[in-house]
């Protein structure tokens, strides 16, 4: 479909400040959508802020635990196509605080949903689960059939998510696909606590990166420019009528442990004489973690423009900007 579809469309992005959000915003305001963002708490060092995006689309203040606020905003807005990426995404925080993780990526999700359900425009409703929903398989990578089993808060969050989103397909017909993706990464990232930009910013500190689990844990890791497609291709897939009520897994399928990603960054930035901190202190994660790509590859046509190590010299060289930026309004 050519990008023209998405002149004058009328879009909403929950979570628009986020690190996705913020980046799929920009795409869509880039090609001409006329987008609301729907705003939780301001931040200013944000990409939606620093990209000037509060400038170039509608911003609701409100969160996704409301409903008759979401209702508003797609009858108002006359909303054509949803992309729901808010969430509460660290799963330290859900340990710590597993209600405000259900009542965000939960409540959030079904609310999302029924309020899709009682809008005559709505043509695509696009839902972020994660591989987290799976839980802990036997067999990977991940496929889409593969039954999803969080047994973690985190975990269980988006699983329930995941399974709310197919049944308002199987039972009401609201328009909506599901997108499962590996860890995001990319310019823009302000959790510190997440390992590509906390190391990062300790490299550039000249200090040993910390490493919260034992560092045998592999995971999938997608640079934020492929994500943003990846929900470009499915969205604009919906609109043609395919992969409705459908699941995709999104991944470059370059799995890697938390040792040889840190490696991976220090090679990268010169600073391979900081060996990192191994505290081995996390706890309710999930051993190995990896996704097939495969389904998406056939049914949407999608696929990866960034191998692991290109989207890490771009990261770095954003975050490079960002601090060096930081300290010179210190100064």
């Amino acid at each position: 479909m050519a990008s023209s579809v998405w002149r004058w469309r009328r879009v909403f992005v929950t979570g628009c400040t986020g690190l996705l959000g913020a980046w799929l915003t920009d795409w869509l305001v880039r090609e001409g959508a006329d987008v609301v963002g729907l705003v939780r708490d301001s931040v200013p060092q944000s990409n939606f802020y620093r990209m000037g995006l509060a400038d170039r689309t509608v911003t609701v203040r409100g969160a996704v635990e409301d409903y008759g606020l979401l209702e508003r905003i797609l009858n108002e807005y006359e909303i054509e196509v949803i992309f729901h990426v808010a969430a509460q995404t660290l799963v330290g925080i859900a340990n710590e605080n597993p209600l405000s993780t259900f009542s965000a990526n939960i409540t959030g999700t079904w609310n999302v949903l029924e309020a899709g359900r009682r809008a005559s425009r709505l043509k695509a409703l696009v839902v972020a689960s994660s591989d987290k929903a799976y839980g802990s398989a036997a067999q990977l990578p991940y496929h889409e059939d593969t039954p999803l089993v969080g047994r973690h808060p985190y975990d269980v969050s988006k699983s329930c998510a995941d399974l709310i989103a197919q049944m308002y397909w199987h039972s009401y017909k609201v328009p909506v696909a599901v997108t499962r993706c590996g860890n995001f990464y990319g310019g823009g990232d302000l959790n510190f606590n997440r390992l590509v930009p906390g190391t990062i910013r300790s490299l550039y500190d000249g200090q040993r990166p910390i490493i919260r689990s034992d560092g045998t844990l592999r995971r999938d890791y997608i640079y934020i420019k492929d994500a943003v497609l990846a929900y470009i291709f499915l969205a604009e897939k919906m609109l043609e009528g395919q992969a409705l009520g459908e699941a995709y897994n999104f991944s470059n399928e370059q799995p890697m442990t938390v040792l040889e990603l840190t490696a991976l960054i220090g090679r990268l930035m010169g600073r391979t004489d900081l060996e990192p901190v191994v505290l081995n202190t996390a706890t309710n994660e999930i051993p190995h973690q990896y996704l097939s790509a495969e389904k998406a590859r056939q049914e949407l046509g999608w696929k990866p423009q960034y191998m692991l190590e290109q989207g890490l010299v771009e990261t770095i060289a954003a975050y490079r900007e960002f601090f060096t930026q930081q300290r010179g309004n210190l100064q």
